[in-house]
């Protein structure tokens, strides 16, 4: 044995090296001379053997390190190095335990996850919607459809015919367009508080207004405006709080996605209505301007705010029991058919269990969360003693949580699918990055409810279903602006009141039709002007008729008594004689035919 140790130590190897070399010597001797006797040749040679082998084996495992290293002399405590390591880091990692004991946050971050899935969708308008977009008007026509006019038609007209019988006339597509068309000028004029008969008034309206319909027939079409059969309502209302107008929405509804393929970034959030009335479902929410109104769930492109698709709360259920996870079901019901997108929505949707149900559909989601969540850590709600501007992070393998401190003792709580760490930016307030993300995405059902109050078409009434059916045309009117602005980007490239010029545009379009077809010439000289302007541009080839040129009375600008007429009588008339001038009411006025007129 002592000649072996003296040939082993011939060989340059660490003592790792010698000390397994030993080892396997003393094991090949005891394993040979159990089996056979060897002389101290033989028993040389087959120690030596077992020794090459292990130095190879050595020298496989350091083959990765550096010619300096390996003219290093050895070091004992490098062995220990890689345990030492691995036990610093499992000391840093330091694990908080959720509020219901069922989810375990770590202080340091997984790297697994982040962005789930690829937007297949092109963002922006679809085929279809570039394809039918030709114009202004055919680009509101897109969700406007001719299935949600017949329904409107055909009920009102209904309704007209129980109320007035024989004596109402009926109501056309070119009444429901010039209808509509009034609505989108009177938000297009701020006159969404003003008296309708302030736009009708002689001297102060707008001549658009008297040169498309009286406004007796306006009213009276906002009266009788119907979207289901009142008759037959009662029985699907027990089922249905929004049975007086549902199969319009549904059908408006549908059609939101169908045009528009929203960008990486969506936005869940609520939109209220402004209403007073008597309603079934009417919310009250003190945090919104209006505080009264009716609340829908709203999910919009991020960055261009197109209303993506919209869900109408209607309170309670029938059964009367309150629902569970409601945020939770919203929207997972808004956001069916995205996939590779990012939700933001605030702390009333944000759940860690939304988080999860929607990675299953490789959607990531970014949003604030109240601190009564069972999920959240109590380890990063507290807020005394941390330094302000200050970040403290906690991680799941799919979800990461922030408490950011902006003022002493208030903390803000985001959670996160999207971020996998925990980066702080370089502004002078040291955000953590999923606050600016979500700070930049948050407000895109805001910026709707904001372009829309702009130039509202809401009218005051009393019917619900109507607030409903004017909220449908706003969002309607601004959806086809994105459509038309993106489709068109040289469109009235160097204003910057496009949406306004866009709606003038569209409303002027809507009433042209009734106004070209209109025989009666309003009283007013700026009223009768539209009209002439816009019958002549409809027909430029037709010669005028001399017969009836001349048989048709002027139009001055004042009123005055009708000089045939007793004084006492005091009757006030526009209508001039066409050769003597003088002012003549409609009582004193004899017909004759253009014949008899030469």
């Amino acid at each position: 044995m002592e000649g072996v140790v003296f040939q082993a130590s011939q060989h340059r190897c660490s003592p790792g090296t010698q000390s397994r070399i030993l080892n396997g010597v003393q094991q090949s001797l005891t394993a040979t001379t159990m089996s056979a006797r060897y002389n101290a040749e033989e028993a040389l040679e087959l120690i030596f053997t077992d020794v090459q082998q292990d130095s190879s084996d050595s020298e496989e495992e350091v083959e990765d390190l550096s010619e300096e290293e390996d003219g290093e002399e050895y070091n004992p405590e490098h062995d220990e190095s890689s345990s030492e390591e691995e036990e610093n880091s499992e000391a840093e990692r330091e694990a908080f335990l959720s509020k219901n004991g069922k989810i375990i946050w770590s202080s340091t971050e997984y790297d697994q996850h982040g962005r789930h899935g690829v937007i297949k969708m092109t963002p922006g308008p679809t085929r279809y919607a570039v394809s039918h977009a030709r114009d202004i008007v055919s680009s509101f026509y897109l969700f406007i459809t001719p299935a949600i006019e017949k329904i409107i038609l055909e009920m009102t007209n209904l309704h007209g015919f129980r109320k007035y019988g024989d004596s109402w006339t009926k109501m056309d597509e070119t009444d429901l367009h010039a209808y509509l068309g009034l609505l989108i000028l009177a938000g297009v004029y701020r006159s969404r508080g003003e008296a309708a008969a302030s736009l009708w008034d002689a001297e102060n309206g707008r001549p658009i207004f008297r040169a498309t319909m009286p406004l007796k027939l306006f009213h009276t079409y906002s009266r009788l405006l119907r979207f289901d059969d009142r008759e037959s309502r009662p029985a699907r209302r027990v089922t249905d709080k929004l049975a007086a107008i549902r199969d319009v929405w549904d059908k408006w509804v549908e059609r939101l996605p169908y045009l528009y393929n929203p960008g990486p970034d969506v936005t869940v959030d609520e939109q209220l209505v402004p209403f007073r009335g008597r309603c079934p479902f009417r919310q009250y929410m003190p945090s919104k301007p209006a505080k009264y109104g009716i609340k829908s769930w709203v999910a919009c492109d991020a960055k261009s705010s197109y209303a993506w698709k919209m869900q109408i709360y209607t309170g309670k259920p029938t059964s009367g029991s309150p629902e569970k996870k409601q945020g939770m079901r919203v929207v997972l019901d808004v956001t069916e058919g995205l996939r590779g997108h990012n939700v933001t929505c605030d702390n009333f949707f944000t759940s860690y269990e939304l988080g999860q149900q929607l990675l299953k559909r490789k959607i990531t989601m970014v949003g604030t969360v109240r601190k009564n969540k069972p999920e959240l850590p109590p380890a990063l709600l507290a807020s005394k003693e941390r330094e302000v501007l200050s970040s403290k992070f906690a991680f799941t393998p799919t979800t990461t949580l922030v408490s950011y401190l902006p003022k002493k003792n208030k903390n803000v709580v985001l959670l996160s699918t999207l971020h996998r760490d925990g980066v702080i930016s370089d502004r002078g307030d040291r955000k953590p990055v999923i606050i600016l993300d979500y700070n930049r995405n948050k407000g895109g059902v805001d910026n709707l409810d904001k372009v829309i109050g702009a130039y509202s078409c809401r009218r005051m009434t009393a019917h619900w279903p109507l607030v409903i059916f004017h909220n449908i045309i706003d969002v309607s009117s601004y959806n086809a602006f994105v459509i038309w602005r993106e489709t068109n980007p040289n469109w009235m490239s160097r204003k910057y009141n496009k949406r306004r010029l866009f709606l003038e545009q569209l409303g002027k379009a809507l009433v042209t039709p009734l106004i070209e077809r209109r025989k009666q010439i309003p009283r007013t000289e700026a009223s009768a002007a539209v009209v002439k302007a816009i019958q002549n541009a409809g027909a430029p080839d037709q010669p005028e008729d001399p017969a009836t040129t001349a048989t048709s009375p002027a139009r001055p600008s004042k009123r005055k008594r009708c000089q045939f007429c007793p004084q006492k009588k005091d009757c006030k008339t526009y209508t001039v004689c066409c050769k003597c001038k003088k002012y003549i009411c409609r009582s004193c006025t004899l017909p004759y035919c253009p014949t008899c007129a030469k």
